[in-house]
Parts: structure tokens; sequence; C-alpha cells
């Protein structure tokens, strides 16, 4: 089968047609790809995000205020941390409160212990001192009471009393003072080796 003239022009009419077409197709589709906006759901949108905002902005004072009241109170009471190096100092610290108190309450203290820094919480940490002595009921209150009012966060963690002399009415104290420390004085638990 041979082409004629009249066949091979419509050939070449048609292919450049085509071309054409695929040419102005790209140059519309391009030029549609911009993100057309539907402004009737943007407007109150944008109101209501105002708006929310504003509430928050609002807000923001009160906060402020509240966060800067939270910040004082907590260095209000973290003056009452016992501060030291290490943990045996702050153990002495606590001992050097414990021997001044009894000593104002004429007590003698017999035995001393002391024990380990451990964690109280996670952003602090406990040491504690035990020790005995005797004396007589309302000394020990007494003490218990000067305890409670220093201005170092210690407290009797326990307290243990048995009879000394009958007689005498003295009792045998086994008392366990205890102070909060910060965090940093707290040994960090060695486990399994890491390779």
């Amino acid at each position: 089968m041979t082409l004629q003239k009249r066949d091979k022009r419509a050939l070449v009419i048609l292919g450049a047609a085509a071309v054409a077409l695929i040419v102005w197709n790209y140059l519309l589709t391009r030029e549609s790809t911009t993100p057309v906006v539907s402004a009737a759901g943007s407007i109150p949108a944008a109101e209501k995000r105002l708006a929310r905002l504003r509430r928050t902005a609002a807000l923001l004072p009160a906060r402020e205020e509240t966060l800067k009241a939270v910040r004082d109170q907590l260095a209000l009471r973290e003056k009452g941390l016992i501060q030291a190096e290490t943990g045996p100092q702050a153990q002495a610290q606590l001992l050097q409160i414990l021997r001044r108190l009894t000593a104002a309450q004429s007590i003698e203290v017999r035995t001393v212990e002391m024990g380990q820094v451990r964690p109280l919480g996670d952003d602090y940490g406990e040491v504690s001192v035990p020790v005995t002595f005797e004396c007589r009921i309302e000394q020990l209150l007494n003490l218990l009471a000067d305890l409670t009012s220093q201005t170092e966060a210690v407290a009797a963690s326990e307290v243990r009393i048995g009879v000394a002399n009958e007689k005498e009415k003295m009792i045998t104290v086994r008392l366990t003072v205890s102070g909060v420390v910060p965090r940093r004085l707290v040994p960090e638990k060695k486990g399994v080796a890491r390779f």
C-alpha cells in the first residue's frame, strides 16, 4: 500500500496538531497547579483561630504570675536542704544539728550510726543518722518538737522506745533523723558493666 500526497499531508498536519495539543495541555496544567483557597471557608476559620489566640494571650500574664509564685515557693522550701559537697558531709551536718538539739535537752547520745544516702523522689536525696540515748519522756517530746522547728528540712523518720529504768522513769530511745539533700549527693547505682 502506497501513501498518496494527500495522505502524507494529512499525517503531517495531524502530527503537528498532536504536538500543539500536548504543549498546550502541558502549559494549562502547569498554571492550574497553584492552590486556590476557598474564600467562604477561610474567613470564619481564621476568626475562630484569632479568637482562640486572643484567649490564650489573655491568660498568659496570669500563668506567668502563677509560675513566678511557684518558683518563689520552691526556692523558699529548697533553702531547707542540707547543702554539702558529699553525702558523708551532709550526714555530718545532720549529726551536728542532732547533737545541738540533744545538748539543749541535756540528753547524752550513746551510739551513732551512719546510713546511706538514698533517693527521695526524682529530684532529692535523703540522709539519715540513727542515734541511741536514754532520757525522760518529756525530754524526748521536747527534742521532737525542737526537731520540727529547725530551718533545715529534717524530721524523725523512726522512733523506737524501750524501758531503761522504771523507778526513775527513764526510757531508751533509738531515733533515726532524716534530712533532705540535693539529688547530686545520691550515689549512682552501678549495674552490669557495659562493653
